[in-house]
């Protein structure tokens, strides 16, 4: 598979949607994750990310403006407990794979009983991503997955499974919820695009941030997890302060 220069791909695309990546950093020292939120409707812009203790939601900036919740208001990033799971997607699955995880059940089985969303005519996917640490061994291992429309089917729901072990230093996936931007838009297709990654989360997220088109970019999201188990850094980024 090609390896791909990040930014570009953010330049080069006004409209990714929603947008995963993770991987390992360059110095093989920490797990990676850039969660983003972009939006073309008032609704989709009002939006914040918010941390809160296990996770991070998103919320309305303005309270007045929100006019349909369900599908722009959830859980993008939860943990479980003892921080050797991180979860992050792009709605409510999120609760879904942390409720199967704690079961004793899997990322898969989680996602099998869910499908993309009810936006007709965009059937935008559920983008998905779950990292297992091991902290004494130094290692991680993560998966990540689509939810998609078959081509624009909205009776027909496929679902595709990526598994990462043993990632390598430097080198992270990023999958997003668009191809492009489009009327309907169209869905990502293909396998997680494989990109170069920096050694900080402050790297990762001017990265993405000072790429991701001006106009439709909402929040972004970016973890940092040492793989020593010392304590992971974060940073949010919200546009509407």
């Amino acid at each position: 598979m090609a390896l791909f220069d990040l930014a570009t791909l953010l330049k080069e695309n006004s409209y990714p949607g929603r947008g995963i990546v993770i991987g390992k950093s360059k110095d093989g020292k920490n797990a990676m994750i850039a969660y983003f939120i972009m939006g073309r409707s008032v609704n989709s812009r009002n939006r914040i990310f918010e941390r809160f203790e296990g996770g991070m939601r998103t919320k309305a900036f303005d309270e007045s403006k929100l006019s349909d919740p369900h599908l722009i208001i959830y859980n993008p990033y939860l943990t479980t407990k003892g921080g050797n799971i991180d979860i992050i997607t792009n709605g409510d699955q999120t609760n879904t794979v942390f409720d199967y995880i704690n079961e004793g059940k899997t990322f898969a089985d989680a996602l099998n009983i869910r499908e993309f969303e009810d936006d007709a005519p965009n059937w935008t996917p559920r983008i998905s991503g779950v990292l297992y640490y091991c902290f004494p061994r130094n290692v991680f291992a993560y998966k990540m997955s689509i939810l998609k429309s078959a081509n624009g089917r909205g009776e027909s729901c496929r679902r595709f499974y990526f598994d990462y072990n043993a990632p390598e230093n430097g080198i992270g996936h990023f999958i997003h919820t668009y191809k492009c931007d489009g009327n309907p838009i169209p869905s990502f297709y293909g396998e997680p695009e494989e990109v170069e990654l920096p050694n900080t989360a402050e790297e990762l997220a001017d990265l993405v941030w000072t790429n991701l088109n001006e106009d439709n970019k909402v929040s972004l999201f970016v973890r940092c997890v040492p793989l020593d188990g010392s304590e992971a850094s974060e940073i949010i980024i919200n546009k509407n302060v």
